[in-house]
């Protein structure tokens, strides 16, 4: 899944060369939002965990001192669809908003936020190096949460992101009704809130801006009437969390990058600015 992006991306391209009968036409410059919801995938990430605090741990009996790496773990998201039963419960499934202008037809900015949730899976079997509390170790280990690691951003992920807008008009039968393909490449940060289960203690830790994204969306866009718009579009990104908070702010710290690509429906709302 994370490869279709190329997809959208070649696909674009392709429609760059494209009638766009209205392209030219000046129009008023618009504000719009929009809300939907995502599903992404995730390559394999090297988790690198880090503690030097010394600090005393009540749930252990020792100093908190470590430094080890989890090679090649396997997450997926966490969609919680079913949680959606009224208007309170629509921001617990990954849910993604969207704030941007137009300036004419073609060009706009956005605010990209998706809340996305990144689970490591639990019970697979990893390779593990390094040292918890001057003891040494190097070898392949079961991710059990109940006396060893259970890791997630599930409050979420969080990519904000700002993206450049490019809209390329493909279809445009009458004044009631658009098809155009989007292109929107942007960058940011990434603003978890990580839970996480180490040797058997447990916090669901502080928000937290915990490093940078760059990534690439794309897709169809449906403009009907004057005021409504519905989006479907795929994105690739490359997160780089460089300091995750594990056991509390000022104590440990893990460090991850991967690969994500989501495919992504959103509605929303025009609002038309006075020329």
């Amino acid at each position: 899944m994370r490869y279709f992006y190329f997809l959208f991306l070649f696909v674009g391209i392709l429609f760059t060369g494209s009638s766009q009968t209205d392209s030219l036409k000046k129009k008023n410059k618009q504000w719009y939002f929009s809300w939907g919801y995502t599903r992404a995938a995730y390559t394999k990430s090297d988790l690198h965990f880090q503690n030097n605090s010394n600090k005393y741990n009540e749930f252990t009996g020792k100093t908190d001192n470590y430094a080890f790496t989890v090679y090649d773990a396997v997450a997926q998201d966490r969609p919680d669809f079913h949680q959606i039963s009224d208007i309170i419960n629509i921001t617990i499934p990954q849910f993604v908003t969207r704030l941007g202008y137009s300036f004419n037809n073609k060009w706009g900015i956005e605010i990209n936020y998706d809340h996305t949730k990144y689970v490591v899976n639990d019970y697979q079997k990893v390779r593990v190096k390094g040292h918890v509390n001057n003891n040494y170790f190097d070898q392949d280990t079961i991710l059990d949460p109940s006396n060893f690691l259970h890791f997630e951003h599930t409050d979420g992920a969080n990519f904000w992101m700002i993206n450049a807008v490019r809209k390329i008009s493909l279809l445009k039968p009458n004044k009631n009704f658009e098809a155009s393909w989007v292109l929107k490449p942007g960058a940011g940060i990434v603003f978890p809130r990580t839970d996480v289960t180490l040797f058997g203690e447990r916090l669901n830790n502080d928000w937290h801006v915990a490093g940078w994204i760059v990534g690439f969306e794309s897709g169809l866009r449906m403009e009907f009437f004057k005021h409504g718009f519905f989006e479907f579009v795929g994105k690739g990104s490359y997160a780089d969390y460089v300091n995750s908070l594990v056991l509390g702010k000022g104590n440990g710290k893990v460090r991850h990058h991967f690969f994500a690509g989501q495919l992504t429906a959103t509605i929303g709302i025009k609002i038309d600015t006075k020329k």
